[in-house]
C-alpha cells in the first residue's frame, strides 16, 4: 500500500506543479494585495509593537558565536 501511494505521488507530481505554475502566472496580485488589506491593517491597529525583529535577534546570537 505505501508503494502505491509514494508511485501515486510521483505519477500526479508533475501535473500537480503545472497547476501550481499556472495558479502563479494567472494570480492577480493586487486583487490578493486588495484582500489581504484588511488584515494587514487590523494586525497593525491591534498587536503590539515589537521590541526587535527576527533577523536582528539572529545576528545578536551570530555576534555571540564569533567571540
Amino acid at each position: 500500500m505505501m508503494r502505491r501511494s509514494v508511485e501515486a505521488w510521483r505519477e500526479a507530481g508533475p501535473q500537480l506543479e503545472a497547476i501550481r505554475r499556472r495558479e502563479i502566472r494567472e494570480a492577480d496580485n493586487l486583487q490578493m494585495l486588495a484582500v489581504l488589506e484588511g488584515a494587514f491593517n487590523h494586525a497593525l491597529r491591534t498587536m503590539p509593537a515589537r521590541e526587535s525583529s527576527g533577523p536582528v535577534e539572529m545576528q545578536k546570537w551570530f555576534a555571540k558565536l564569533r567571540r
